[in-house]
């Protein structure tokens, strides 16, 4: 008997994906030293805080363990894929109705484990964009400290030589500080908003996406598990000859059919507020659009003259601050990974955050 472990041969774009073209392959599916455990797990999320700012070490914690949660929801993938083969190497051994029966079951297993895989691609969307929040957290942090040290050399000076001039030119560089840590934490704050909203946009459509298919799997491996004749037997009684093979593979291709043709649209589920949670909900958003009419601000101050005075300088404009990355961080900090395998997936997720 042929057996395949796919539902599809030739791998045609479903109506999903051609709604929404699939994300490029996770950075977390690089090989790793030590194989498939991913032993270094504790070591990422403990060494997530090295060499990032005070501002940006919870977010650069939250990113390591989410590629910690792709990197098992990867392996989750593969296990189920060979859970899927073994099934149905051992149900070939049995008798025909138990031996088809089995053989679609794994079938649908893999399709389970592939899904997996498939979802891992959408989830890093989300942590890449997380990543970004933590890196405008990280330009940000200068800014914060120029104006925590002007303020402090201030405070020296007034203690020591009261009379002293630079205090008064201290002063002036302290309205200029805080000019420039207004304009980055607004562009912290607008920032942190997008981008929270657009990961977890990303997440939650992938796991509807995921969940409606895996749940129409599980549908149709119920409809499989009726073609088994389970009415007792007396020894020595005959069973009747199993005549569900045509069945079983037209079960197999309306499997596939819905989830080939699934889209957002037709999914099953739908999240309703009741009437409480509706009316606070619209309450929040008219109170949202009334806030973004704001305040028209643009004559209250003349123009400056130069860079400092009110422009956010970016990270990169501060001497001793460099970017990083938590790969970069991985390389560092983490024995167990191998040096060229990282370099490759952060070479990726820079072109994905390009």
């Amino acid at each position: 008997m042929h057996r395949t472990y796919s539902l599809r041969q030739s791998r045609a774009p479903t109506a999903s994906q051609l709604q929404n073209p699939p994300p490029p392959p996770s950075t977390t599916k690089s090989g790793r030293l030590f194989g498939r455990g991913g032993i270094g797990h504790g070591l990422r999320k403990h060494a997530a805080g090295f060499g990032s700012t005070e501002l940006s070490k919870k977010l650069a914690q939250l990113v390591k363990m989410e590629k910690n949660v792709m990197r098992s929801m990867e392996l989750v993938g593969r296990e189920r894929m060979e859970v899927a083969q073994q099934l149905s190497i051992w149900g070939e051994g049995c008798d025909d109705d138990v031996s088809d029966v089995t053989d679609k079951l794994g079938v649908l297993l893999y399709e389970m484990g592939e899904l997996e895989d498939s979802y891992v691609d959408q989830y890093d969307q989300y942590r890449v964009t997380i990543k970004s929040i933590r890196n405008i957290e990280s330009s940000v942090q200068p800014s914060r400290d120029r104006k925590q040290k002007i303020t402090d050399q201030i405070a020296q000076l007034k203690y020591k030589e009261p009379n002293s001039p630079r205090i008064v030119i201290l002063e002036q560089e302290l309205v200029r500080a805080e000019a420039e840590s207004l304009v980055a934490e607004a562009q912290l704050s607008n920032i942190t908003r997008e981008k929270i909203k657009a990961a977890f946009n990303y997440q939650f459509n992938a796991l509807r996406e995921h969940s409606e298919k895996l749940a129409t799997i599980a549908g149709y491996g119920k409809h499989l598990l009726e073609l088994i004749d389970d009415t007792p037997v007396t020894p020595g009684e005959t069973r009747a000859a199993y005549d569900g093979y045509e069945a079983s593979k037209a079960i197999i291709q309306d499997c596939e059919d819905a989830l080939t043709n699934w889209v957002d649209s037709k999914a099953a589920v739908n999240a309703k507020l009741s009437s409480r949670a509706r009316t606070l909900s619209q309450r929040r958003r008219n109170n949202i659009a009334r806030n973004a009419e704001g305040h028209d601000l643009s004559g209250q101050d003349g123009p400056y003259k130069d860079r400092e005075s009110g422009l956010w300088v970016p990270a990169s404009a501060h001497q001793g601050v460099d970017d990083y990355d938590d790969e970069e961080e991985e390389d560092r900090h983490s024995v167990l990974e191998s040096e060229n395998l990282e370099s490759r997936g952060r070479l990726h997720e820079a072109s994905v955050e390009a």
